[in-house]
């Protein structure tokens, strides 16, 4: 059995501190959200806060029902947009990956054209508005549009990792391209499809923009929009003291943790992210590595 050497603990314990490094600010998000409104005045940020507190989960969390709501809302949103726009990519992928498609290059070409040119926001909103009558429905949430870059990426994958003997013994067998898709290369795309899929994840997770522009029902709202809208709250009640008497002002003042608050909100909007993270890891940088130096 070999010995690990000087420069083995010398390295771990470099990249420990380094990894310590990165994952003090988040220890400090999570201290802070259950720290004392009073301690942070008094001394701001801190590790070790001179009194704890539930206050600004309670604040929260006190929206209850529509937080509950707005959960789910996110998470289908989240999860059907992720799978529709992995079929549909993939199966664009595929078509470009194989060299027998003539139309290929001009299909590449005019993909590579919305990563530099777009119709702008107000254009979206007329079409989307009064052609497609996608205000207030959950389809402006779900329907993205397809992802040039992602696209390319999982050309690429499938082009350096799934081999034209491979799709040509499945043709031989009397497998339609579909089948041929979904039974032969899918399989041997799944580092590509996670690491993907994870990205698309994040962006609809995250995504509070179409929600704020098109969504008026409490029923649709996602977490990101409502989890914004308290943070506006917060802020507004905090920075209008002038339409406030001055006791009213003290008691609203007193009774919402505004820094603890905001520090639960973020914690309460990446927490599902960063809990999915590790499991998606390995297949997120092999999918990205293979896909980025091919093609």
């Amino acid at each position: 059995m070999r010995k690990t050497g000087i420069g083995q603990w010398l390295l771990t314990i470099l990249m420990g501190a380094i990894a310590l490094f990165c994952l003090l600010p988040m220890i400090l998000i999570v201290v802070v959200s259950f720290s004392s409104e009073e301690s942070i005045i008094k001394n701001g940020y801190s590790f070790f806060p001179s009194a704890w507190s539930l206050d600004a989960w309670k604040y929260v969390l006190g929206y209850g029902k529509q937080m509950v709501v707005s959960y789910g809302v996110t998470i289908f949103v989240t999860v059907a947009g992720t799978l529709l726009d992995l079929t549909v990519e993939g199966m664009f992928a595929y078509t470009l990956s194989r060299s027998t498609f003539r139309m290929r290059r001009v299909f590449s070409t005019l993909i590579l054209i919305t990563m530099l040119f777009s119709g702008g926001q107000l254009a979206s909103y007329m079409v989307n508005t009064t052609i497609y009558h996608l205000k207030d429905t959950y389809w402006i949430l779900i329907l993205n549009g397809v992802s040039a870059m992602h696209v390319i990426i999982m050309r690429t994958y499938i082009q350096g990792t799934v081999s034209e003997a491979l799709i040509e013994s499945a043709k031989m067998d009397g497998a339609s391209e579909f089948r041929t898709l979904f039974q032969v290369v899918v399989p041997c795309m799944t580092p590509a499809l996670a690491s993907v899929g994870f990205m698309k994840a994040i962006g609809y997770w995250n995504s509070w923009q179409k929600a704020y522009l098109y969504i008026d029902d409490p029923n649709k709202t996602p977490l990101s929009l409502l989890l914004m809208r308290v943070e506006k709250n917060i802020q507004f009640l905090l920075e209008n003291e002038d339409v406030m008497s001055a006791e009213m002002y003290a008691a609203v003042a007193g009774s919402i943790p505004g820094e603890s608050a905001r520090m639960a909100i973020l914690l309460a909007a990446l927490g599902p992210i960063l809990i999915a993270y590790p499991f998606f890891q390995k297949y997120f940088v092999k999918g990205i590595t293979i896909g980025s130096v091919k093609g």
